[in-house]
Protein backbone atom coordinates (compact mmCIF):
# COMPACT_ATOMS: atom_id res chain seq x y z
CA UNK A 1 0.00 0.00 0.00
CA UNK A 2 2.77 2.56 0.69
CA UNK A 3 4.25 1.88 -2.59
CA UNK A 4 0.98 2.44 -4.34
CA UNK A 5 0.98 5.80 -2.54
CA UNK A 6 4.67 6.62 -3.51
CA UNK A 7 3.43 6.16 -7.12
CA UNK A 8 -0.40 7.77 -7.26
CA UNK A 9 1.27 11.49 -5.78
CA UNK A 10 3.61 11.95 -7.64
CA UNK A 11 1.18 11.45 -11.23
CA UNK A 12 -1.60 13.42 -8.62
CA UNK A 13 0.81 16.22 -8.04
CA UNK A 14 1.92 16.12 -12.11
CA UNK A 15 -1.99 16.39 -13.32
CA UNK A 16 -2.57 18.78 -10.81
CA UNK A 17 0.26 21.27 -12.11
CA UNK A 18 -0.79 20.76 -15.45
CA UNK A 19 -4.08 21.11 -14.67
CA UNK A 20 -3.44 24.48 -12.42
CA UNK A 21 -0.55 24.98 -16.01
CA UNK A 22 -3.66 24.65 -18.28
CA UNK A 23 -5.88 27.27 -16.06
CA UNK A 24 -3.11 29.95 -16.35
CA UNK A 25 -2.50 29.84 -20.23
CA UNK A 26 -6.50 29.63 -20.25
CA UNK A 27 -6.93 32.55 -18.42
CA UNK A 28 -3.91 35.02 -19.46
CA UNK A 29 -5.23 34.47 -23.10
CA UNK A 30 -9.37 35.47 -22.09
CA UNK A 31 -7.75 38.67 -20.51
CA UNK A 32 -5.34 39.39 -23.04
CA UNK A 33 -7.68 41.57 -24.14
CA UNK A 34 -5.31 44.39 -25.92
CA UNK A 35 -3.07 41.89 -26.96
CA UNK A 36 -3.33 43.53 -30.86
CA UNK A 37 -5.72 45.84 -32.81
CA UNK A 38 -8.07 42.96 -33.52
CA UNK A 39 -8.38 41.83 -29.75
CA UNK A 40 -11.38 43.39 -28.28
CA UNK A 41 -10.31 45.92 -26.11
CA UNK A 42 -6.99 46.69 -28.93
CA UNK A 43 -8.78 50.24 -29.07
CA UNK A 44 -6.98 50.40 -25.42
CA UNK A 45 -3.48 48.80 -26.60
CA UNK A 46 -1.82 52.61 -26.83
CA UNK A 47 -3.05 53.48 -23.45
CA UNK A 48 -1.57 50.16 -22.18
CA UNK A 49 1.57 50.77 -23.85
CA UNK A 50 1.83 53.86 -22.39
CA UNK A 51 1.80 52.31 -18.72
CA UNK A 52 3.88 49.30 -20.16
CA UNK A 53 6.46 52.54 -20.03
CA UNK A 54 5.57 53.76 -17.20
CA UNK A 55 7.06 50.17 -15.67
CA UNK A 56 9.26 50.23 -17.28
CA UNK A 57 12.69 50.05 -15.96
CA UNK A 58 15.33 52.38 -18.32
CA UNK A 59 13.16 55.28 -17.47
CA UNK A 60 13.23 54.62 -13.95
CA UNK A 61 16.76 54.14 -13.70
CA UNK A 62 17.27 57.47 -15.54
CA UNK A 63 15.38 59.71 -13.29
CA UNK A 64 16.82 58.21 -10.70
CA UNK A 65 20.11 58.57 -11.84
CA UNK A 66 19.40 62.21 -13.10
CA UNK A 67 17.78 63.03 -9.43
CA UNK A 68 20.81 61.90 -7.97
CA UNK A 69 22.80 64.27 -9.34
CA UNK A 70 20.90 66.83 -8.99
CA UNK A 71 19.60 66.58 -6.15
CA UNK A 72 21.59 69.31 -2.85
CA UNK A 73 19.96 67.39 -0.09
CA UNK A 74 22.22 64.49 1.56
CA UNK A 75 19.14 63.14 3.40
CA UNK A 76 17.60 62.57 -0.50
CA UNK A 77 20.52 61.83 -1.96
CA UNK A 78 20.64 58.09 0.28
CA UNK A 79 17.19 57.87 -0.71
CA UNK A 80 17.70 58.22 -4.11
CA UNK A 81 20.96 56.19 -4.02
CA UNK A 82 19.10 53.29 -2.44
CA UNK A 83 15.76 53.36 -4.72
CA UNK A 84 18.92 53.01 -7.58
CA UNK A 85 20.41 50.04 -5.81
CA UNK A 86 17.15 48.78 -5.55
CA UNK A 87 15.96 49.21 -9.38
CA UNK A 88 19.87 47.39 -10.22
CA UNK A 89 19.28 44.85 -8.01
CA UNK A 90 15.64 43.84 -9.56
CA UNK A 91 16.88 44.33 -12.73
CA UNK A 92 19.74 41.43 -11.96
CA UNK A 93 17.12 39.25 -10.09
CA UNK A 94 14.40 38.74 -12.83
CA UNK A 95 17.38 38.38 -15.21
CA UNK A 96 18.67 35.62 -13.21
CA UNK A 97 15.27 33.80 -12.90
CA UNK A 98 13.64 34.38 -16.35
CA UNK A 99 16.99 32.68 -17.89
CA UNK A 100 16.67 30.45 -15.00
CA UNK A 101 13.31 29.24 -15.90
CA UNK A 102 13.03 30.29 -19.12
CA UNK A 103 9.38 30.32 -19.85
CA UNK A 104 8.06 31.56 -23.18
CA UNK A 105 5.63 34.81 -23.69
CA UNK A 106 1.97 33.97 -24.49
CA UNK A 107 1.91 32.86 -28.14
CA UNK A 108 -0.36 36.02 -28.73
CA UNK A 109 1.97 38.21 -27.27
CA UNK A 110 3.22 41.13 -29.67
CA UNK A 111 7.31 41.62 -29.45
CA UNK A 112 6.77 45.57 -30.55
CA UNK A 113 7.82 46.11 -26.56
CA UNK A 114 9.94 49.05 -25.68
CA UNK A 115 13.33 48.56 -25.03
CA UNK A 116 14.05 44.80 -24.49
CA UNK A 117 17.28 42.67 -24.10
CA UNK A 118 17.47 38.98 -25.13
CA UNK A 119 16.03 37.46 -21.95
CA UNK A 120 13.22 39.88 -21.95
CA UNK A 121 11.97 36.43 -24.81
CA UNK A 122 10.96 34.99 -21.28
CA UNK A 123 7.85 35.27 -19.71
CA UNK A 124 8.70 34.49 -15.86
CA UNK A 125 8.33 36.57 -13.85
CA UNK A 126 7.05 39.82 -15.00
CA UNK A 127 10.03 42.27 -14.60
CA UNK A 128 6.95 45.16 -14.73
CA UNK A 129 5.34 43.45 -11.76
CA UNK A 130 8.43 43.19 -10.00
CA UNK A 131 9.37 46.77 -10.24
CA UNK A 132 5.93 48.28 -9.65
CA UNK A 133 5.72 46.54 -6.10
CA UNK A 134 9.16 47.36 -5.15
CA UNK A 135 8.76 50.85 -5.95
CA UNK A 136 5.32 51.08 -4.71
CA UNK A 137 6.42 49.73 -1.48
CA UNK A 138 9.64 52.01 -1.67
CA UNK A 139 7.84 55.47 -2.21
CA UNK A 140 5.27 54.47 0.59
CA UNK A 141 7.81 54.22 3.14
CA UNK A 142 10.23 57.09 1.76
CA UNK A 143 8.01 59.56 0.71
CA UNK A 144 5.76 61.63 2.82
CA UNK A 145 2.56 61.59 0.26
CA UNK A 146 -1.30 62.70 1.33
CA UNK A 147 -3.87 59.55 1.30
CA UNK A 148 -5.25 60.03 -2.25
CA UNK A 149 -1.42 60.01 -3.81
CA UNK A 150 -0.74 57.08 -1.98
CA UNK A 151 -3.69 54.85 -2.83
CA UNK A 152 -2.91 56.21 -6.31
CA UNK A 153 0.84 54.83 -6.03
CA UNK A 154 -1.02 51.47 -4.99
CA UNK A 155 -3.64 51.54 -7.80
CA UNK A 156 -0.73 52.42 -10.39
CA UNK A 157 1.44 48.90 -9.35
CA UNK A 158 -1.85 47.06 -9.54
CA UNK A 159 -2.83 48.59 -13.35
CA UNK A 160 0.63 47.88 -14.19
CA UNK A 161 0.92 44.00 -13.00
CA UNK A 162 -3.36 43.89 -14.87
CA UNK A 163 -1.64 45.42 -17.82
CA UNK A 164 0.73 42.87 -18.70
CA UNK A 165 -1.48 40.36 -18.92
CA UNK A 166 -4.11 42.76 -21.33
CA UNK A 167 -1.25 43.25 -23.49
CA UNK A 168 -0.68 39.75 -23.76
CA UNK A 169 2.90 40.07 -22.45
CA UNK A 170 2.64 37.51 -19.37
CA UNK A 171 0.76 34.83 -18.23
CA UNK A 172 -1.45 35.23 -14.84
CA UNK A 173 1.22 33.54 -12.76
CA UNK A 174 3.89 35.61 -13.93
CA UNK A 175 2.75 38.70 -12.85
CA UNK A 176 1.60 37.22 -9.80
CA UNK A 177 4.77 35.96 -8.84
CA UNK A 178 6.42 39.33 -9.75
CA UNK A 179 4.51 41.19 -7.67
CA UNK A 180 4.97 38.76 -4.82
CA UNK A 181 9.10 39.12 -5.75
CA UNK A 182 8.56 42.91 -5.83
CA UNK A 183 7.75 42.88 -2.60
CA UNK A 184 9.73 40.87 -0.88
CA UNK A 185 12.50 42.41 -2.58
CA UNK A 186 11.86 45.51 -0.60
CA UNK A 187 12.66 43.79 2.54
CA UNK A 188 16.16 43.15 1.36
CA UNK A 189 17.12 46.60 0.34
CA UNK A 190 15.97 48.03 3.28
CA UNK A 191 17.55 44.82 5.43
CA UNK A 192 20.63 46.17 2.67
CA UNK A 193 20.10 49.93 3.56
CA UNK A 194 23.27 52.22 2.21
CA UNK A 195 24.08 54.82 4.35
CA UNK A 196 27.05 57.11 4.60
CA UNK A 197 28.67 54.85 7.07
CA UNK A 198 27.64 51.77 5.54
CA UNK A 199 28.93 52.69 1.75
CA UNK A 200 30.78 56.22 2.51
CA UNK A 201 33.13 55.57 -0.95
CA UNK A 202 29.37 56.00 -2.82
CA UNK A 203 28.22 59.14 -0.91
CA UNK A 204 31.77 60.21 -1.60
CA UNK A 205 30.50 60.32 -5.40
CA UNK A 206 27.67 62.58 -4.72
Amino acid sequence: PEEDCMKLNPSFLGIALSSLLAIDLWASKRLGVCAGEGSAWGSARPLMKVIEVSGHGIPWLLGTFYGLCQSDSSAAREVLLNLLFALLLDLVLVAVVKGLVKRRRPTHNKMDMFVTISVDRYSFPSGHATRAALVCRFILHHLVLAVPLRVLVVLWALIVGISRIMLGRHNVTDVLFGLLLGYALYSVVEYCWLSPLSAPALFALW
